[in-house]
């Protein structure tokens, strides 16, 4: 176990994940083989030297199986946890988003989204305008969303698997007009706080970059904190590629920053990614 506090999280100060995302991306990493699961103990093991006791991981793991991401499953004889089946879809999903996130070229078509929701069902709206925003929809009218292209086929997937398909539909466009593409997505998508969400997630991670470059880590336990520093890097990562549609390069600002944080978290990923896997296999095959 690391004995201080991970750099990372040292990082992170008031940020760090909670601890249901850390499983989250704990079971996404090392867990994906249907059925296969970890036990609770070993869950616990993994997640203490980041932080989270074991009080917080049985509460959050509870919480999760309500949920319906993680099932109960027996490990070699010990009581674990896996991905339900029902999740493989979106797991595979998310790896798309996150390692290899897409941008759209400027003649690419638009995805246009409307919903119609019966009174009787006000509260599915909320569910369906927050979907809408997490897949990475701007907003050109209160019924109107647009998003690139290219996200038809998760878009699809991921309000059918959820059971909102039926009150969407869905049109492929081309913009036609004479209006100013740039003004439009400045207006339809809030690109200031995404931005400023990308500087903060360089700010955090470009010290931890240098250290791991610069040899400045420590021998002892070096695979243990790879893994704390890669498991909180890869949580704080995720959400970002769903928050960002993937626009046009044309059509943002010059000194656009998520090429810059995708390339910090590519480097990262490739230098914490087999250090952490190494140290998370020995503990997970560890079963007495």
């Amino acid at each position: 176990m690391i004995k201080e506090v991970p750099p990372a999280a040292e990082m992170q100060e008031g940020t760090v994940p909670r601890h249901h995302q850390l499983i989250v991306t704990l079971f996404g990493l090392y867990a994906r083989t249907p059925g296969a699961g970890i036990p609770v103990a070993t869950i616990i093991r993994l997640l203490q030297d980041a932080g989270v006791g074991p009080a917080g991981v049985r509460s959050s793991i509870s919480r999760l199986k309500k949920r319906g991401v993680l099932e109960s499953v027996t490990v070699q004889g010990r009581s674990g946890y896996a991905l339900s089946s029902g999740m493989q879809d979106t797991f595979r999903e998310g790896d798309e988003r996150i390692f290899h996130p897409r941008r759209a070229g400027i003649e690419d078509p638009w995805l246009l989204a409307t919903f119609t929701v019966p009174e009787s069902q006000r509260n599915i709206r909320h569910k369906i305008r927050s979907s809408l925003v997490r897949m990475g929809f701007g907003s050109v009218t209160p019924g109107l969303w647009i998003a690139p292209g290219h996200l038809r086929p998760s878009v699809l997937s991921y309000f059918e698997n959820r059971g909102m398909g039926q009150y969407l539909e869905f049109f492929l466009a081309d913009h036609v007009g004479s209006s100013d593409m740039r003004a439009n997505v400045a207006q339809w998508w809030d690109l200031p706080a995404l931005e400023l969400q990308y500087a903060e997630f360089i700010r955090l991670q470009q010290p931890l970059l240098e250290r791991w470059l610069d040899g400045g880590q420590p021998v002892a336990d070096r695979m243990a904190r790879a893994f704390v520093d890669h498991l909180l890097l890869l949580t704080e990562w995720r959400r970002l590629p769903y928050l960002d549609p993937g626009l046009p390069v044309e059509l943002l600002s010059k000194d656009w920053n998520a090429l810059e944080a995708h390339d910090l978290f590519s480097r990262l990923h490739s230098v914490l990614g087999p250090l952490a896997e190494e140290h998370a296999t020995a503990v997970i095959d560890d079963v007495p």
